[in-house]
């Protein structure tokens, strides 16, 4: 098993996502990348503790790897926009990959350069690459929120338009 650790805005958004492709065992949301111990999302969302919102995905390197895994990740959010996702402003939905090892930055880099070179984007990618130095799980009613709240207006107007592209863009990667 490998760990992956990514923050691409609202993490209800890209835990979402993740937990629908093959190959994932597990994902948890929570915060990471910031100075204060033991966040709360609270103390988070007021932006001063440097932590952005991140899901921790455990996956199976044997059925999808780290690069796959970020190619959803930059599909699914905007990585151009320093502090915000949509409506989300703030340091904490910055786009950001907290990587547990050289080898997952090395591709991390690697998949930047080539998005560039490729002007995959309008605009330049400003996702942080950072070493994981801690990562705090969110308390309970984050986790698993879209499969528990699906019915909700958040849910169907922000969440669900992320999952139908992965699906449309990654079918051979969908779980469903």
């Amino acid at each position: 098993m490998a760990t992956a650790t990514l923050g691409g805005g609202c993490f209800w958004c890209i835990e979402a996502v993740f937990q629908k492709l093959k190959g994932v065992q597990q994902v948890t949301s929570g915060y990471a990348g910031g100075h204060v111990p033991d966040p709360d999302y609270r103390q988070v969302c007021t932006g001063r503790t440097g932590h952005a919102e991140v899901v921790q995905i455990q996956y199976d390197p044997s059925v999808i790897g780290f690069e796959p895994l970020l190619e959803v990740f930059f599909a699914i959010h905007d990585p151009t926009t320093k502090d915000r996702q949509g409506a989300d402003v703030g340091p904490q939905y910055r786009s950001i990959i907290l990587w547990a090892d050289e080898t997952q930055r090395d591709i991390a880099q690697t998949v930047i350069d080539r998005l560039t070179h490729e002007g995959a984007f309008d605009d330049p990618i400003v996702t942080e690459i950072q070493p994981l130095e801690r990562f705090y799980s969110a308390e309970a009613n984050h986790q698993d929120f879209y499969r528990t709240n699906a019915p909700m207006p958040y849910c169907q107007v922000v969440i669900e338009p992320k999952l139908e592209k992965a699906r449309s863009t990654f079918a051979a990667l969908m779980a469903e």
